[in-house]
């Protein structure tokens, strides 16, 4: 469970933050740049890249037999976004394989809206967790590239070149 959960947020959070640093070096308003919606009954940038980040934690910390931290105030601006990400990155590093090795008949409890969940580990993190981490990361990006930030794929997996 440590290895598709752990390295996988940790890889794709610096993903974001590397976004986000492209995002602020551009010419574009950075105020409305984290006021973006893809729709206007959905989030903010902000709070997509917020969520994400807290994804990784709320998925991570139960996995991991631990409460899951306070992520502190909402992020206003792109230092408090970069701030989060490095605190969830911290809380990553901080995790070892052996506090994960038990972790899929674990029961895992979160708050999903207005449902409270209580899933067993593996079902929390392949069918609840990982999705909604990538639910808010692929907004994210999306909402970049709508507003003008020069990205591409290889921007969202590190992994491809053109």
């Amino acid at each position: 469970m440590y290895a598709t959960s752990v390295p996988v947020f940790q890889r794709y959070l610096g993903q974001l933050a590397q976004m986000l640093k492209r995002a602020e070096t551009s010419e574009l308003d950075p105020q409305r740049l984290l006021q973006a919606r893809l729709a206007p009954d959905m989030l903010p940038l902000s709070l997509q890249v917020e969520i994400a980040t807290n994804f990784a934690v709320r998925a991570c910390a139960p996995l991991a037999g631990l409460e899951v931290p306070p992520f502190g105030e909402p992020g206003h601006s792109f230092a408090a976004l970069h701030a989060r990400i490095t605190r969830a990155q911290q809380f990553l590093a901080a995790l070892s394989p052996e506090q994960l090795a038990d972790s899929a008949q674990r029961i895992c409890t979160d708050q999903a809206g207005q449902a409270t969940l209580a899933l067993p580990g593996e079902v929390f993190l392949s069918q609840y967790a990982l999705p909604n981490f990538f639910f808010h990361l692929s907004s994210a990006y999306a909402l970049l590239r709508q507003q003008g930030v020069r990205l591409g794929k290889a921007d969202f997996d590190g992994w491809h070149v053109y």
